[in-house]
């Protein structure tokens, strides 16, 4: 503006004040992620900080940002030199970020430091790239250069005055000229507009605030009399010696012995902020959800307390991503499903039971897998080492009882260290044209209706010995079917 120039408002004026006016009074609403459309990334790095934004483009074609990420370098960040730090932003951001491009196809990643397109294929990596490239590995993204005067969404958010190590509780530091003098603070205080802020309800107001739906047991607390009474429901009155007042929190006693637990009221965000405290926060370090309920029960009660926990547990982010699953996994080679009867048996022993009067302690179990007939024959467990008497036991059992029972077996599964490991199993499997598949150790998926056979022959002949023991049966026939 000049001294003696003519004053003109035009309306481009009037415009361009309009919007400026307006991006001051409303902040920019985040898109939610569609899944179905590409993500991008932008990021940078400045002197003391790092930023990154994840964003989208509508069904209109506007660019529109999902999430902001930023925060404050290390001491030791500070200290990188330039071409390791924007790579730390990148990482930051595919950290944040990892929910969204984790399995996405191709996404690209906007920086305004051109030579990190080439970075990761020069031969000569920093010590903090060559760490960094088995991270990157994970992702599928290219780099795109994106200018400085362009990439202003990225540069703000790392360049927060919160952020600058030189800003002190709202005072900026200035070096004097003279470095025999002290520093002075001058504080920054024009074209700053203040306002005040009222600090943040803690949690025991907010309880106190939503007792409304418990006043009528507050209002009998305070005042005990056959009125207030009287208003209250008839399950609350038989409870009505458990609550009790603790200043203006309303307390809770399961019993007499137990501790009394600071009842909560029906409030999605005040109960979902407490699990939070207990859960996420760093003195709950993502516990399990037994380990979080028990820690929030102890002094928090509300109806359906455990089941509100299980699912802030399952459905938290750091804890699918880190701990381990405990789900049992699938079975690694299932028998194929038997289409005829006495062609496919499943075999075991079982020792320990109750002696018979010939003192056999031990069965040879034979379960058809189609028509599920279960056959027991007596064995004698031998006092010689498991594998010879496991070779003469099926030799001489076997031998005796599988053409009488099973003509036509053509396939058998045993356990891994069953008869089937001794060379006379073998060749009586090659001469017979059969064929055995051996079960993995301590895999009971591949024969699951078997090992219920087994542990249910157990039961019953351990339940029936003092009247009428099972192996004694044996004497005329030497089996016994039974449907299982």
């Amino acid at each position: 503006m000049k001294k003696d120039a003519t004053w003109l408002w035009r309306p481009e004026h009037q415009a361009a004040f309009d919007s400026v006016k307006k991006s001051l009074a409303s902040a920019p609403i985040l898109m939610l992620p569609d899944d179905s459309k590409p993500f991008h990334v932008v990021c940078h790095a400045s002197d003391f900080a790092i930023g990154c934004a994840l964003m989208q483009f509508d069904d209109e074609g506007r660019e529109r940002v999902v999430s902001y990420q930023s925060r404050q370098m290390k001491p030791a960040e500070r200290n990188y030199p330039v071409h390791d730090k924007e790579p730390l932003a990148m990482r930051y951001a595919l950290i944040k970020f990892r929910a969204y491009l984790l399995g996405e196809q191709t996404f690209a990643v906007y920086t305004d430091h051109a030579s990190l397109r080439t970075a990761m294929k020069s031969p000569h990596l920093s010590q903090c790239m060559a760490r960094w490239l088995s991270f990157f590995a994970e992702y599928n993204f290219l780099i795109h250069y994106k200018p400085g005067k362009n990439n202003i969404l990225a540069d703000v958010l790392s360049r927060r005055p919160d952020y600058d190590p030189r800003t002190v509780f709202g005072r900026q530091v200035i070096d004097d000229e003279d470095e025999e003098d002290d520093h002075c603070a001058v504080c920054i205080a024009s074209g700053i507009n203040l306002t005040n802020v009222s600090p943040e309800m803690d949690l025991r107001n907010e309880i106190v605030v939503a007792y409304a739906v418990y006043a009528g047991i507050v209002a009998y607390l305070r005042a005990p009399s056959d009125e207030t009474l009287g208003a209250l429901s008839r399950n609350t009155r038989n409870q009505i010696d458990r609550y009790y007042l603790d200043g203006d929190l309303l307390c809770y006693n399961i019993d007499k012995f137990d501790a009394p637990r600071v009842v909560v009221p029906n409030d999605d965000d005040l109960r979902a902020r407490i699990i939070h405290e207990f859960h996420d926060s760093s003195m709950g370090a993502h516990l399990g959800r037994e380990k979080t309920f028990a820690a929030v029960s102890r002094d928090f009660l509300w109806p359906h307390e455990y089941k509100w926990v299980r699912k802030w547990v399952r459905t938290c982010e750091t804890c699918q991503r880190v701990k381990p699953s405990k789900s049992s996994q699938a079975p690694l080679r299932p028998l194929p499903i038997a289409t005829e009867a006495r062609r496919s048996v499943s075999m075991d022993f079982i020792f320990g039971l109750p002696p018979d009067a010939e003192d056999r302690t031990g069965v040879l179990v034979f379960v058809d897998r189609f028509t599920k007939m279960v056959h027991l024959i007596p064995v004698t467990r031998s006092p010689r080492p498991r594998p010879r008497r496991t070779s003469s036991t099926a030799s001489s059992v076997i031998m005796a009882c599988q053409s009488r029972l099973f003509l036509t077996v053509t396939r058998g599964s045993r356990p891994r260290s069953g008869p089937a490991s001794s060379s006379f199993w073998v060749r009586s499997c090659r001469c017979r044209r059969q064929h055995i598949r051996r079960r993995m150790a301590r895999r009971s998926e591949s024969t699951g209706f078997s090992k219920t056979c087994f542990e249910a022959t157990r039961r019953r002949s351990r339940v029936g010995a003092p009247s009428c023991p099972l192996l004694s049966l044996h004497l005329t026939t030497l089996s016994t079917r039974q449907r299982a």
